[in-house]
C-alpha cells in the first residue's frame, strides 16, 4: 500500500462512489482503477490523499469490511 502524494495522474481516472453513498453528503470513498491498481479518495475531499493498493489489498480490505459490519 502506498499513498500517492505527487497525484501525477489520478485526477484522469474514471472515479465511482458508492451505490451505499445516499448523496447527502454522508461519509463515503471513490474508488478508481488505472495501471493495475486500485485507488481510493474521500468524496469529499477530491484533492486530498489517495492510497493506491493492489488488486489484492483492495480485495482483502472489502473482505474484511463486508465480516465487520456494524
Amino acid at each position: 500500500m502506498s499513498g500517492d502524494k505527487a497525484r501525477p495522474h489520478v485526477d484522469d481516472l474514471a472515479w465511482f462512489k458508492s451505490s451505499y453513498s445516499a448523496g447527502d453528503g454522508g461519509q463515503c470513498v471513490e474508488v478508481a482503477s488505472g495501471s493495475g491498481t486500485l485507488y481510493v479518495r474521500d468524496s469529499k475531499a477530491l484533492a486530498g490523499p489517495v492510497v493506491g493498493l493492489t488488486p489484492q489489498a483492495w480485495a482483502e480490505f472489502v473482505g474484511f469490511a463486508a465480516r465487520h459490519t456494524a
